[in-house]
């Protein structure tokens, strides 16, 4: 009889299932479900659906229901495994994703009275509709000189719960008034399955405004911002804090019904997906940038110190491991960058000959790209294409590319891109150095992690080793090294992160060590990065006339 846990990673447009045998580490099987609505942009999937208004996204949370009696079962199916050999299961979720509900955990969207309402549905992390509130709560905060804006950067996202549940309050009362319960969609998940209300720590920091040591924004502030949400934290959330890896509950007679494990299962506390990936690389101490390489791109750091400077997007106690302080960083668009640059900027001959090769442009680009020396090409980008996270917190800024003449080629741009997406991480790096927290050795996981060109480069850039993580799945991973956690030894799991990681991750399946040769050049050219950095991002508004100007 063999012990695995399960990992649920609930992403933007899929849940995933990964099984994981805790004695071996091998993942020996998973599941994808797709979201049969995935993101409701422009109509609510229902007769009469309205319209949506601009910079809405909503998910329709039966979809995780679905996702939860399916990909579990599939998972056990497909290696023949018995229900109670799943020792623990863990979730890691998108953030901030938000839902209001009744005291039971019923979604407000789920009842006829509420469900032709937005409001009542799943506020993806990615609807934005609610900027005008985040606006308000960024200027109340700075005009108050509140103390937890030093812990986000100095500002708050329009992603995040207080600003989305402003807007349900200012939009749509009668939800409002209705919720029992506004709450993560990771927590939502552990209440379906356990029946416990728990607040995971990663999401209550990092989205919520929850703060170790002062807690949620005091009713006094709320009240400053709209007296609407005076009594929030103690009439609509769960404050009941729970660290990732900590047992919040297990598995009740609905959950057992959901997801086809025996009632009493541990279920770990839910997670942040990027953050679960942390773990899920064999990152479980200080010295190390983990780096999630897909889309975009997330730095993640533990430390024992609480260091409060200028550029990190968070920093959270038990926010990603237990016993470390979380920082967070972060660059808005990565992968994206050169996605966009290949839809738009590829010429035909190039498609061509990517076509009659039998590969697609990307692997053209980089293999062009690849053939080229640093600096070679005289081209210097900035990597703002979808603006600045870290170190400037600058959503306004634009992207940039210095040393265009009519003899440059495309291979050249594309791999001045991959550069700038370098430069950017070792700017966050310097925050993070300047500030007495050393980073030793860089770790990523990601679809960026799988190209030997952006890892060769980021080893360079950065002169700093980097390691190509095993698993393909680190966030699911994660989640399930949480689940065996979660367990522990008394049932066959582990007592620590540290002691899950050492048993069941895998070594990295490549190291990339820096080139002398090739930083020298490269530290020439971040010095023109960093002049182009600050004279646009810092002194120049230029960039931001030139948005408003697009936007009329």
């Amino acid at each position: 009889m063999a012990n695995y846990s399960i990992g649920l990673d609930f992403g933007t447009k899929s849940c995933r299932a990964l099984l994981v045998n805790i004695s071996t580490g091998e993942e020996v099987a998973q599941a994808v479900y797709i979201y049969e609505n995935g993101v409701i942009t422009e109509r609510l999937p229902i007769d009469g659906g309205r319209r949506l208004p601009p910079e809405c996204a909503l998910q329709d949370p039966e979809d995780y229901l679905r996702a939860l009696r399916k990909v579990i079962k599939e998972v056990l199916e497909q290696v023949g495994a018995e229900p109670q050999e799943v020792i623990g299961v863990g979730i890691a979720f998108t953030a901030c994703t938000m839902l209001p509900v009744k005291k039971d955990g019923t979604p407000l969207c789920m009842f006829k009275e509420h469900r032709g309402n937005p409001h009542s549905w799943v506020k993806l992390w990615k609807h934005h509709a609610a900027q005008r509130e985040a606006d308000d709560i960024n200027r109340v905060a700075q005009e108050r000189e509140e103390e937890f804006l030093k812990y986000y950067g100095g500002l708050i996202s329009s992603e995040w719960m207080i600003p989305k549940s402003l807007q349900i309050a200012r939009e749509a009362k009668e939800v409002y008034d209705a919720a029992d319960i506004l709450i993560d969609a990771g927590d939502w998940a552990v209440l379906q399955l356990t029946g416990e209300k728990t607040r995971n720590s990663c999401v209550a920091g990092y989205k919520g405004m929850w703060i170790d040591i002062l807690g949620f924004p005091s009713r006094e502030f709320l009240r400053a911002v709209d007296p609407l949400i005076e009594n929030i934290v103690e009439d609509k959330f769960i404050t009941n804090i729970v660290p990732p890896g900590v047992m919040a509950g297990k598995i009740d007679e609905k959950g057992a019904g959901l997801s086809g494990l025996p009632m009493g299962t541990p279920v770990s506390a839910a997670t942040i997906d990027a953050h679960s990936g942390v773990p899920g690389m064999g990152v479980t101490g200080e010295g190390v940038m983990s780096l999630i390489m897909g889309t975009s791109t997330c730095h993640m750091v533990l430390s024992k110190k609480p260091i409060l400077f200028e550029g990190f997007a968070g920093m959270v106690k038990d926010g990603i491991i237990p016993s470390f302080y979380g920082y967070e960083s972060g660059q808005a668009a990565t992968g994206d960058i050169l996605a966009w640059f290949v839809k738009n900027f590829v010429p035909s001959p190039y498609a061509e000959e990517a076509k009659k090769r039998n590969i697609n442009l990307f692997q053209l680009l980089t293999e062009k790209s690849a053939s080229l020396t640093p600096g070679a090409s005289g081209l210097v980008a900035l990597d703002w294409m979808n603006g600045n996270r870290s170190v400037l917190m600058n959503a306004n800024l634009s992207g940039l590319i210095v040393g265009l003449t009519l003899a440059t080629k495309p291979e050249e741009m594309y791999r001045s891109l991959i550069e700038a997406i370098s430069f950017g991480t070792k700017r966050i790096i310097e925050s993070y150095t300047s500030a007495g927290i050393n980073i030793d050795e860089l770790v990523g996981c990601g679809t960026l992690s799988r190209n030997p060109l952006i890892m060769q480069v980021t080893a360079d850039v950065t002169g700093l080793p980097i390691k190509a993580a095993a698993s393909e799945q680190a966030v699911a991973l994660g989640a399930a090294i949480f689940g065996a956690v979660a367990a522990g030894k008394q049932h066959a799991g582990f007592d620590t992160v540290g002691e899950a990681v050492e048993r069941i991750v895998l070594p990295p399946i490549a190291v990339y060590q820096p080139q002398a040769q090739s930083k020298r050049i490269y530290d020439q050219l971040y010095g023109v990065y960093l002049k182009l950095h600050d004279y646009f991002g810092l002194r120049e508004e230029m960039m931001v006339r030139l948005r408003r100007l697009s936007q009329g």
